[in-house]
């Protein structure tokens, strides 16, 4: 175990050594990399930010469940009790008719009008705050709510949902084409890159193979090299969504005082960050991986 893990140590060693001897093209390969991660997980940190926004606009999603003119009281505690106990409901808060009246008139200044009304035209309700926000949840408790005999009327916006939701499977399903499309641009890259490596050290690997080097230990280095061209490129995509994220809120800023908001771009959680650079590095590997193996084979020794 010892053994290996030495032998593993100094491919590392040996493969950061040729790096810091070429140092301008390996800045180069590694923000080309990092560019190319850049656009994807900015996309995602993007949509991220956008879904909070709009829950905030938003605000928490609501149903009002308004009761017949002629439900009694044994009714309306019946309609509350089976609400507190539904599954999909987080909480509930009672509007009696004279409630509503009074917030009728408080709102629509037309107090003369209403106190001249013989009796109140306004029904009992629940307001409804749904577990979870989404279009199809809100509207299959919308429709449940319907059947209830107690029940008049069930009223539910969820356009906004709809419409939210829909954006950000486009956001996402765009997203996702873009990773694919970029992850191979990255594989290509690091493929290209180590076979020009290959190439310039075919002499030292053919005379390694000829003292009895395994392809195991002549493909060590390479695999370290793509993997830490990745990884380093992970890292500069982490550092270019950082520095878009400043400068774009640092305009955000003063565009939301206007509208009496303090919303700014969030990074990317550290959740995130480890994916990202999780990824890079496995992009990386992979594309060393098929570049050795295709060339690897090609160099017999003499």
């Amino acid at each position: 175990m010892k053994n290996w893990l030495a032998q593993h140590a100094r491919a590392l060693t040996f493969t950061l050594r040729r790096l810091l001897a070429a140092p301008l093209s390996g800045v180069l390969n590694i923000m080309v990399i990092g560019t190319a991660l850049s656009l994807p997980a900015g996309m995602v940190v993007l949509l991220q930010n956008i879904q909070s926004l709009g829950g905030q606009l938003a605000g928490a999603p609501q149903i009002s469940a308004f009761l017949s003119m002629d439900a009694g009281r044994d009714d309306i505690a019946r309609v509350g009790r089976l609400l507190k106990q539904h599954e999909a409901v987080g909480k509930i808060e009672f509007v009696s008719r004279e409630q509503a009246l009074e917030q009728l008139k408080q709102n629509t200044g037309l107090t003369d009008v209403i106190s001249g009304l013989t009796q109140n035209p306004l029904p009992d309700a629940y307001i409804i705050y749904p577990k979870k926000a989404d279009p199809q949840t809100l509207e299959s408790l919308r429709d449940e709510l319907q059947k209830w005999q107690e029940i008049e009327h069930v009223q539910l916006d969820s356009a906004w949902a709809r419409k939210l939701e829909a954006f950000l499977k486009l956001g996402h399903l765009t997203t996702l084409i873009l990773a694919t499309l970029l992850g191979l641009a990255l594989v290509a890259v690091t493929f290209n890159t180590i076979r020009l490596q290959i190439l310039t050290r075919r002499d030292e690997i053919e005379v390694s193979k000829l003292i009895g080097a395994t392809d195991a230990f002549i493909r060590r280095p390479f695999l370290y090299a793509g993997m830490l061209y990745g990884l380093l490129g992970g890292v500069a995509a982490w550092l270019i969504i950082l520095a878009s994220l400043f400068l774009v809120n640092s305009s955000l800023e003063e565009l939301a005082h206007l509208y009496a908001s303090s919303f700014v771009l969030r990074p990317p959680s550290a959740g995130d960050s480890f994916f990202l650079l999780v990824f890079s590095g496995c992009l990386g590997w992979l594309g060393a991986w098929l570049s050795v193996a295709q060339h690897l084979r090609r160099i017999a020794p003499c």
